[in-house]
């Protein structure tokens, strides 16, 4: 198989947990976002929405849309399973994964930062406000559903990482490059903790890549 990722993005990042998880060997390719390559003919051909990530399986089959990918995954690589073996544990997790995929994440991708840029000429502190204040709503919702919910273990359901971890960790990453405190949202904050004290997420994070520059590497 083959990635297309870079090393800041959240829904990229969201995939390599899932293949980490899965422990499935893969190629990654770089698509340097900074650089436009995401618009170049050749990476438009994989995927028409110039969007990251993409996966090539090994049959040549391109698949788009990081929730789809890891559903993919999981179908195809059962263990450990994402999800939960029950219809409502499972409406759950895709409920927490969905507050951050469709809701969060959306409003906070470059190329919406590029339109209040380019096009709506909105001043630095200006996206700034807007970017934390969708950070923070969704915490707010994470945390609200997470808190005393007889279903929240260790991670977000129960105590095996699953699809709700793979979302709220790159979330979380997203908090705290805005210097958003983790504080107000425990539940959220000591599920991060466990989450990233596993190697499969460690080793996923924006910070541990090939790609990452040098300044941006964990220290």
């Amino acid at each position: 198989m083959k990635l297309f990722s870079f090393w800041r993005s959240l829904a990229s990042f969201r995939v390599r947990i899932a293949l980490n998880l899965k422990n499935l060997p893969t190629e990654v390719i770089f698509v340097d976002l900074d650089a436009d390559a995401h618009r170049t003919e050749a990476y438009r051909k994989i995927n028409p929405q110039m969007a990251l990530p993409a996966l090539v399986t090994d049959d040549g089959a391109v698949l788009f849309q990081s929730l789809a990918i890891i559903d993919y995954l999981d179908e195809t690589h059962p263990a450990p399973p994402l999800l939960p073996s029950d219809p409502l544990g499972r409406a759950r997790v895709r409920g927490l994964a969905l507050i951050v995929a469709c809701e969060g994440h959306p409003l906070l991708t470059p190329r919406v930062r590029r339109y209040l840029d380019r096009e709506l000429d909105l001043r630095d502190s200006q996206q700034n406000a807007w970017r934390r204040h969708w950070t923070v709503e969704t915490l707010v919702a994470l945390e609200g559903h997470l808190a005393g919910h007889k279903a929240t273990g260790t991670f977000c359901h129960g105590d095996q990482p699953g699809l709700a971890d793979i979302c709220l960790v790159g979330h979380v990453t997203a908090a705290i490059n805005q210097q958003i405190s983790l504080s107000p949202w425990p539940t959220i904050k000591r599920i991060h903790e466990a989450a990233m004290a596993l190697p499969a997420f460690a080793k996923a994070h924006p910070a541990a890549q090939l790609d990452t520059p040098e300044a941006m590497r964990a220290k």
